[in-house]
């Protein structure tokens, strides 16, 4: 049987999605309490796909295969009593037997926290910048990555993943709100480090060290340059994956009011 799940999880402690040998991880973590409810060994969790290490979530998609009499709404609260407090599982639905968590996503999207003050309780979800950034100008430089381009520039290549490089960015959006900046990033797919070098060279182009055009040139000529200016992982979180006729909800209002 296959079942649908979103879940959210806080990354801080975890060395990413991905199962590893030795690694504390989430996909690990859910394939031992699920072992264990089931009884099995014979139990498979795909997520749409990997977090790094100190990535959080707000709603990871996965699909779960496991032959089982629990109904979904057991399994989301078995699962959860077991599950340690920074993994929760939002819900438990039955899925097609064809339906697949990472194949079938047809977008993502990512948020990050930028703050303009250090904060007590923000150091482990928000990078603290310190020096004044111009917002405007970020804008002005993200929307110079909204469409068809090749992101290599903004990547490292994973040898556990070969994907295009070239990626559709539906959206690149910036809110600010008293202290907080946030970034949002809704593609296609996201290639290993894409978001963070994103993020960093917004960063540059606030603080007044590049220019917004530097972003395009980013695009059109492969160089090494973003990875100087990769964002800590703190401050990323994958936010949502979209499926078939979901739609695009731009709106930060529940960050923007915290």
């Amino acid at each position: 049987m296959r079942f649908k799940l979103e879940i959210e999880y806080n990354g801080t402690n975890y060395s990413g999605w991905q199962i590893q040998k030795y690694e504390k991880t989430i996909q690990g973590e859910l394939l031992t309490v699920a072992k264990k409810l089931f009884e099995t060994d014979v139990v498979e969790i795909y997520g749409s796909g990997r977090t790094d290490a100190g990535v959080h979530a707000l709603s990871q998609t996965a699909h779960l295969d496991v032959e089982t009499r629990l109904r979904p709404e057991q399994i989301l609260s078995e699962l959860n009593k077991e599950l340690p407090h920074d993994i929760h599982i939002l819900s438990v639905s039955p899925a097609e037997a064809k339906f697949h968590a990472r194949h079938d996503a047809e977008m993502r999207s990512y948020i990050y926290q930028i703050s303009s003050r250090r904060s007590a309780f923000g150091k482990k979800h928000i990078w603290w910048v310190k020096e004044p950034l111009n917002v405007k100008a970020m804008y002005e430089a993200a929307q110079q990555l909204v469409g068809f381009h090749n992101f290599a520039s903004f990547a490292d290549k994973n040898p556990l993943e070969q994907v295009s490089t070239t990626v559709e960015m539906r959206h690149v959006d910036i809110y600010e709100k008293g202290d907080l900046i946030i970034i949002r990033v809704v593609g296609s797919h996201f290639l290993w480090k894409m978001v963070r070098r994103i993020v960093g060279s917004l960063v540059e182009v606030g603080k007044g060290n590049l220019q917004p055009a530097d972003l395009q040139r980013f695009t059109k000529e492969e160089t090494r340059e973003p990875a100087r200016f990769t964002a800590p992982s703190a401050g990323l979180f994958l936010e949502r994956v979209y499926y078939k006729n979901d739609k695009v909800n731009r709106s930060l209002e529940r960050f923007l009011n915290i």
